[in-house]
């Protein structure tokens, strides 16, 4: 049932809205990547969306860390893969040059991909953040092919997915190290993913106003 409740991260010790403060908190940090970068998005549509979605990311990563539901894990991970699908449709189609048609079977693509991935990212003892996995492996990726025909995109796309597989490492850490340290480091994973996911927003917005997109 969505009201179910379940605990999931290391801060947590019983089941009351503010069980996990820290975790709670430092979704703040989306908010305001999102309120930041915001303004900056005007003109550019995609860019625009992903900045309305990077603030949803905040608030239903909140509702995750008060609440501890099933509706709330809902309400945290569908922005996310939100994010993800509209994050390689504009990717795809900007800066390959792709039609739109194409870059959204691209885009349809991501989930036989994360399919495949996810079991082979899971026996590394990744846990449940294979799930996450597979994303910077694909913007590392697509930073590769971009390299010699927008160097500055696809270093852009590098220094993001560097940064993702370091929150990565520290979700996948709240666990084994939550005996020593009860806090967890979770927090770390929502400070850092703020980051990344507004330094993406970044890079495909100054690729657009830079002119650096190649016409279809």
């Amino acid at each position: 049932m969505l009201s179910t409740q379940f605990d999931a991260y290391c801060e947590r010790t019983d089941f009351t809205f503010w069980s996990e403060p820290v975790n709670a908190v430092t979704n703040a940090a989306f908010l305001i990547a999102a309120i930041w970068i915001f303004p900056r998005t005007k003109g550019v549509p995609l860019a625009r969306a992903l900045a309305i979605i990077l603030f949803l990311i905040g608030l239903g990563s909140f509702a995750f860390h008060t609440t501890a539901t099933q509706w709330g894990s809902l309400a945290d991970t569908i922005p996310i893969v939100g994010f993800i699908l509209v994050y390689i449709f504009a990717a795809t189609r900007d800066f390959f040059g792709l039609p739109t048609w194409k870059s959204a079977l691209v885009t349809a693509a991501f989930f036989p991909y994360a399919a495949v991935t996810m079991p082979l990212f899971a026996k590394l003892g990744l846990g449940s953040s294979s799930a996450y996995a597979p994303v910077p492996l694909l913007i590392f990726i697509y930073a590769i092919l971009l390299r010699k025909s927008v160097p500055q995109t696809a270093r852009g796309l590098a220094i993001g997915a560097t940064i993702l597989c370091v929150s990565i490492a520290m979700r996948w850490l709240d666990e084994p190290i939550c005996a020593q340290l009860p806090l967890g480091t979770h927090f770390l994973w929502h400070i850092l993913n703020s980051v990344m996911l507004v330094h993406m927003i970044a890079v495909y917005l100054n690729h657009m106003l830079e002119g650096r997109a190649p016409k279809r």
